[in-house]
């Protein structure tokens, strides 16, 4: 056994908020820059450890068996793109998202796809109790045999179902209610989170358990609890989504196990939560005739292609200072293209009211849907549709330029299933090998393309100069 010799050392003070320590007192965290969270927590002491006993010798990596670490499906086919094929087991994966977004309706249907998999479950819940997840699980079909239940806040009590149950698939609901006994502080502080996770996780690990923490956020929409929860886990999941609609995303911000740029796509119903497969319909509105204002593009979500679509609205303004109004994108990206179609293309825009949103609420955050939003704009002022099959995909630079965005290829052969015929696309795209030429891509996805340099191009190649 390893003997360890501690030496009396000074106080110590931690952040309340990451868990970030330092020798001295100061104001501010260095970590995440909270006022006023720095507090005493004891005494810091010095370590000196001697070798011990090894859990089992070191061998060539080659010789390693990799059997352990095959992942198996949940059986849900949205949850598994993300986490890589499916859940390992002895992983822990912290599932994180704003209250009511349904990560609990989420995981309840995980653990019972679970169950019915033949691979024995239990479900812990420390924020309700069990005949409230038992009326959710009636209201979902989530009624299965090998699915346990349990309502716990103690980890002590926690590990006691654990060994009377022996399952294979573990859900705590969530890692901020549970206490760990012999630890001090209230659940859901620093500490108690800390100790808790780490308990888990060499819980999961020993026992070659796969563990679902559910994980609260802040209002700055991180994940509550110290940094260090994260680093502890082995996949980290955000569940998020607009409360006004049913549309949900998972997406994999840390994987050990696969990819970290996936997203799985779900939409919350009156009997729980079903994956989408195709999710492309949500953002595109079906108009019975072209209708002025609209323009197509299409946006990356992770390695995932889905066509959005943008709407704009032009109007006079009896105002000194007319409105810009924005729903679903970047308002400074948004000035920025207004500015460039003020000055480059030419449109007055200087004294009228200009709204532009997205359709099913969906967020663009990259700069693809630049042209989009341009093309959208131009159309609504100039009270002229465009081709209802044609679709903008481009960055816009304040010079006017239209720039190359990544994924090109992908985004067109979205495009192209969908059925769209037209696509106006950055003129510089031949400049890289590797990029698809205009004419190949018209000659492998049946889609006619227009290579746009600047802003004026792409307004004449939609009609609209």
């Amino acid at each position: 056994m390893a003997k360890v010799v501690t030496a009396k050392g000074k106080s110590a003070f931690a952040c309340s908020e990451c868990g970030w320590t330092s020798a001295r007192w100061i104001g501010r965290c260095g970590e995440c820059q909270a006022w006023g969270t720095v507090q005493e927590v004891g005494a810091a002491k010095a370590a000196r450890i001697t070798a011990g006993p090894v859990t089992s010798p070191a061998m060539p990596i080659a010789k390693v068996s990799a059997i352990e670490a095959e992942s198996r499906p949940t059986g849900i086919g949205e949850l598994d793109r993300v986490l890589g094929g499916g859940v390992v087991p002895g992983a822990v994966i912290l599932l994180a998202g704003e209250p009511g977004v349904g990560k609990s309706t989420l995981l309840l249907e995980v653990a019972a796809q679970s169950a019915r998999g033949g691979h024995r479950t239990l479900y812990v819940s420390g924020e309700e109790s069990a005949a409230q997840v038992r009326m959710r699980a009636g209201r979902t079909d989530a009624l299965v045999d090998e699915l346990y239940l349990a309502a716990e806040t103690d980890l002590g009590a926690v590990i006691g179902h654990v060994d009377a149950v022996e399952p294979a698939f573990l859900v705590i609901d969530s890692v901020q209610t549970m206490a760990h006994p012999e630890v001090d502080g209230a659940p859901g502080g620093v500490t108690q989170v800390r100790e808790v996770t780490g308990a888990l996780v060499r819980l999961a690990k020993e026992r070659h358990i796969a563990v679902v923490l559910v994980g609260h956020v802040t209002k700055e929409g991180a994940i509550a609890g110290p940094r260090m929860l994260e680093h502890l886990v082995d996949v980290v999941l955000a569940f998020d989504g607009d409360r006004h609609s049913g549309f949900r995303m998972v997406r994999a911000t840390k994987n050990r196990f696969g990819p970290s740029d996936e997203v799985g796509c779900f939409d919350m119903v009156d009997t729980g939560i079903v994956e989408v497969t195709d999710p492309t319909g949500l953002f595109v509105s079906e108009h019975a005739e072209p209708v002025a204002g609209t323009c197509v593009t299409v946006m990356m979500e992770g390695r995932r292609p889905l066509l959005a679509e943008v709407q704009a609205l032009v109007g006079p303004s009896a105002a000194p200072q007319p409105r810009r109004t924005t729903s679903g994108l970047e308002s400074q990206r948004v000035a920025m293209v207004l500015a460039v179609l003020g000055n480059r293309a030419g449109l007055k825009l200087h004294d009228k009211e200009v709204y532009v949103a997205t359709v099913g609420g969906v967020k663009i955050t990259e700069p693809v849907a630049d042209l989009a939003v341009a093309i959208a704009v131009a159309s609504s002022e100039m009270d002229k549709p465009i081709h209802p099959g044609l679709v903008a995909i481009g960055e816009v630079g304040l010079a006017g330029e239209v720039r190359r965005v990544g994924g090109l290829e992908k985004r067109l052969a979205e495009a192209a299933r969908l059925g769209f015929t037209k696509a106006i696309i950055p003129a510089d795209v031949p400049n890289r090998s590797k990029d698809p030429k205009p004419m190949d891509i018209q000659a492998k996805y049946g889609l006619r393309t227009f290579a746009a340099p600047d802003i004026r191009s792409a307004l004449m190649a939609a009609g609209l100069a």
